[in-house]
């Protein structure tokens, strides 16, 4: 997603660290040992297997309309926005025809939904969840900007980051299970707490932040002025200019050791894989547009979408790229600034899109050349 509409591999992320080749001696089959804490997992090459066959594939897409997958609970339910037509209608004219949306849980072996959060008059949405999946962050909007609350999933009671010294959340993101970093309202940038507490972040002072990214014991940022790529160390408070220009989004690898920076020049975008000082660069993907990215959790995964421009056709698709063999394989066609999110077990990506008249998700389900 470009900026002003308001919006790979240098070694494999630290769980996937050691790689052993072997040949059996009782077959002509290739092996890749990969060790991780606690598991050993084998990469069998089929033999029969044809150069450039993907290592990853499809095995079935499900389809629901009208309907915003946001995030997982676990790997049967994922949390949901969708229209509550047991409200009244919305009371703003421009949005009189629609319903409030309100969040839900939906289970994707039953087919129920089971209601988490309701209110009159508002749209809830984009909600994910802390990494202990014990608390929902989502926004709560109509035409106006986004007001942001965090919601207990055990007492189902919320709060907003409003008001105060921060005057308020112009962005949210989790930080870590108990944490919510984003950008004031005021000047500069905030944390707030899964219990309440809400504050100023000491020594980033810059006005008009654009990304804000907490990633171990540092902070990546930039502003609307300035979209260079920075990062303030929390402890020294140093602060250094990573010499990556145009930068509108980062996402961490899981483990905080690798970052996925989104590029753009106004014309062209570039998916950057990089070490967490920002060396090491390899451009995973390149277009007129690219967002929807997201990492699976065991770090082999990273989801984009992506458009581009082809001898003067417009082509539009939902990727993955592995990091186990450095190749992508397309998912689904004719997707267009998607939102994404990975299953816990990686083997289900969830994307959500708006088609132009109405929210739609869908559900990939995906099958590896990889065998524990």
């Amino acid at each position: 997603m470009m900026k002003k509409t308001k919006m790979a591999i240098m070694g494999l992320a630290a769980a996937l660290l050691v790689f052993t080749a072997a040949c059996s001696s009782e077959d002509n089959n290739s092996k890749v040992i990969i060790k991780e804490p606690g598991e050993t997992i084998t990469v069998i090459d089929n033999a029969g297997k044809e150069t450039g066959e993907p290592d990853v594939s499809v095995e079935k897409v499900e389809a629901y309309e009208n309907v915003a997958f946001t995030d997982w609970i676990d790997e049967e339910t994922v949390v949901v926005s969708k229209e509550n037509t047991s409200l009244d209608k919305m009371k703003l004219e421009e949005l009189a025809d629609s319903y409030p949306k309100s969040l839900y849980l939906y289970n994707l072996n039953t087919k129920q939904y089971e209601l988490l959060k309701e209110q009159d008059n508002v749209f809830l949405g984009e909600a994910t969840l802390s990494s202990d999946r014990k608390h929902l962050l989502y926004q709560q909007f109509d035409l106006g900007d986004p007001v942001y609350y965090v919601l207990n999933l055990d007492t189902l009671e919320s709060f907003g980051i409003t008001g105060g010294s921060i005057g308020g959340a112009v962005s949210a993101k989790w930080a870590d299970e108990k944490t919510i970093i984003g950008a004031a309202y005021s000047g500069g940038a905030y944390t707030a707490s899964t219990s309440g507490s809400i504050a100023p972040l000491a020594g980033l002072n810059e006005e008009a932040l654009y990304i804000v990214e907490k990633i171990k014991d540092k902070v990546y940022y930039n502003t609307q002025s300035d979209e260079s790529l920075m990062v303030m160390n929390l402890s020294t408070k140093e602060k250094t200019n990573l010499g990556i220009d145009h930068v509108y989004r980062v996402v961490s690898s899981p483990d905080g050791n690798q970052l996925l920076i989104l590029q753009t020049n106004g014309t062209k975008s570039k998916l950057i894989l990089s070490d967490a000082d920002g060396k090491n660069q390899k451009t995973i993907a390149e277009g007129t547009e690219l967002g929807g990215v997201s990492w699976s959790l065991d770090q082999r995964m990273i989801a984009y979408s992506e458009k581009a421009d082809v001898n003067g056709t417009t082509i539009k698709g939902l990727y993955v790229y592995d990091m186990l063999t450095g190749k992508s394989t397309s998912l689904a066609v004719d997707v267009d600034n998607a939102v994404t999110a990975w299953s816990p077990s990686g083997k289900a990506l969830l994307y959500t899109e708006w088609d132009g008249k109405q929210t739609n998700s869908h559900i990939v389900h995906l099958k590896y050349s990889i065998q524990k």
